[in-house]
């Protein structure tokens, strides 16, 4: 049995590709979102997949660098799961204190407990929980 060449293929047409200047405006939003939910450096850091003390000091300055597909998916689970929060709770700052308090769906722990587990599948299962809260799904 000959083995086949591995060859790039183009991203799935249900998987939309995060442009550059896509990514630049996320990780924008992803400081922001941050400074609201009262993230300390070491938290923010593990969120974004264990980003460098360095590279995060350049993004809250406003200097992003390269942004490899693994961090975008990151900051894409993040505002989902901010607009999840958003849409749960009128008042943003309820939201915003949610993502600390602890609940009982997920064992006494809070959200940000399970994201802080630092995988991007945390953020993933964290966006998709709340989508079916608000009944997206």
């Amino acid at each position: 049995m000959q083995l086949q060449p591995i060859t790039a293929t183009s991203a799935r047409a249900d998987s939309p590709v995060i442009t550059d200047d896509e990514a630049g405006a996320l990780a924008r939003a992803t400081v922001n979102l941050f400074r609201a939910w009262g993230m300390s450096d070491a938290e923010a850091r593990t969120l974004l997949g264990g980003m460098a003390a360095r590279t995060w000091s350049r993004w809250k300055e406003g200097h992003v660098g390269r942004i490899d597909r693994d961090l975008r998916m990151r900051m894409a689970h993040l505002m989902g799961i901010h607009k999840g929060l958003r849409y749960l709770f009128k008042d943003p700052a309820r939201g915003y204190a949610w993502i600390r308090k602890p609940n009982a769906a997920f064992g006494g722990n809070s959200a940000l407990d399970i994201m802080l587990r630092g995988e991007l599948a945390d953020l993933s299962l964290m966006r998709e929980w709340l989508d079916a809260e608000r009944g997206a799904w």
